[in-house]
């Protein structure tokens, strides 16, 4: 049930992020809706289905990306992988492991995109991207990471209802 519900989410997600997102940039970093969108379902925790979030959301956003065909895939299942192992290490701070999934997340996807690109010859400095794209976009994240991770809070509460015990 939780997959058919990752479809139409991240698609309207998706859109929001194209249409929206992407025309109101700090410096040329923009928010990256999808990735916080997976890293907070990942991290509640009743939710079984974080992978198949990462990777509807990797492809969703592949096909729409001029980026090669899976690097947002990987970056998205790094964060996914990271959210994981934080929500059962430090399960007590939630928000916590919210900021820091997404600030390294966001960091790796970033930087994954920033490698494959200068191997198959796009030419990008290294630091004018850094402190134009990639840090304006973690700063972007970072803001909208808890928010972000109480709305998908509420949507895993009403999918995985608490068994009551009598």
């Amino acid at each position: 049930m939780t997959i058919l519900i990752a479809l139409p989410l991240l698609g309207a997600l998706l859109v929001f992020q194209s249409a929206v997102v992407s025309r109101v940039p700090l410096l040329h970093g923009t928010a990256d809706l999808i990735l916080l969108a997976i890293i907070a379902w990942a991290l509640q925790k009743r939710v079984q289905t974080a992978w198949h979030w990462g990777i509807i959301g990797g492809l969703l956003v592949s096909f729409t990306s001029a980026v090669p065909f899976g690097v947002v895939l990987g970056g998205y299942l790094f964060a996914v992988g990271l959210a994981l192992a934080l929500r059962s290490r430090v399960w007590q701070v939630p928000s916590l492991a919210m900021l820091v999934t997404t600030f390294f997340g966001s960091m790796t996807a970033h930087l994954i995109t920033l490698l494959v690109l200068r191997l198959s010859g796009v030419s990008l400095p290294w630091l004018q991207t850094l402190n134009m794209v990639i840090l304006p976009s973690v700063f972007l994240n970072l803001l909208l990471a808890l928010p972000f991770y109480i709305f998908l809070g509420d949507l895993a509460r009403w999918l995985y209802p608490e068994e009551l015990e009598m």
